[in-house]
């Protein structure tokens, strides 16, 4: 049974988090408030090894604040760091 005050959200992960996760998107339901809430469940759940200091997040193509208030239906994005040059 789905929790009454669960939320429907897309999940999109870049670079390593895809890697350790093995999809690049994923629609799951969750009672998160936050997008730092949601990605403390996603950690645990996959064992995210970075911490949220090195990850960027976007809600609706749109970067945020890891306080930012979780919507039903909303598009969150988990960018780890990239190497490259």
């Amino acid at each position: 049974m789905i929790d009454s005050k669960a939320k429907r959200v897309q999940i999109c992960y870049f670079a390593a988090l895809r890697e350790l996760r093995g999809i690049s998107e994923e629609t799951i339901d969750t009672s998160a408030v936050t997008a730092e809430q949601l990605y403390d469940e996603l950690a645990s759940l996959h064992n995210f090894n970075f911490n949220k200091q090195q990850i960027k997040v976007a809600i609706n193509d749109s970067f945020v604040q890891w306080d930012t208030a979780l919507s039903p239906k909303d598009i969150v994005v988990f960018i780890p760091p990239v190497a490259g040059g």
